[in-house]
């Protein structure tokens, strides 16, 4: 079993059962102020517990809802965008367990990726990864991410 698995597996036993750890159950996160705005059918992230979950995030200008020029510029916003949430929950970028980047071309994006990480964690350690190339993103995007964090609630 992965560790997505049982992220997931642990999310829906706490909602089935209704465990003591996620004794209020999910609570969606629609989207966040100063966040970008969701167009569909989707939230920008869930909490279950001390776990926060972001959905994926591509690099959205959040004041126009259109995307960032240049490579680099947009897999920051797309960071910054998912960061956002973390941070509507008490999370920082510090507290990421697990992230998983979608590119859409791995050999000269995984460079970027790698470069923005640095800026934004600075030297590390930084969270467990994975970045796979996927052929299509939506509106022909190059990079998207989603995230699970850590951030026990306050009691």
């Amino acid at each position: 079993m992965t560790v997505d698995s049982r992220l997931l597996a642990t999310v829906l036993a706490c909602v089935l059962i209704g465990s003591p750890a996620c004794a209020d159950g999910v609570k969606i996160i629609p989207s966040v102020n100063g966040g970008v705005k969701p167009t569909g059918s989707w939230s920008a992230g869930a909490r279950a517990g001390d776990f926060v979950f972001v959905g994926g995030m591509r690099g959205i200008d959040p004041a126009t809802n259109k995307l960032v020029d240049g490579e680099e510029a947009r897999i920051r916003q797309m960071f910054v965008n998912m960061q956002q949430v973390a941070a509507a929950e008490g999370a920082s970028l510090r507290d990421a367990g697990r992230l998983t980047i979608y590119v859409s071309d791995v050999v000269r994006l995984r460079p970027v990726v790698n470069k923005v990480q640095e800026d934004l964690w600075g030297k590390g350690p930084y969270p467990p990864r994975t970045v796979l190339e996927v052929r299509k993103l939506d509106q022909d995007d190059i990079a998207e991410v989603d995230g699970t964090f850590y951030a026990p609630l306050k009691k």
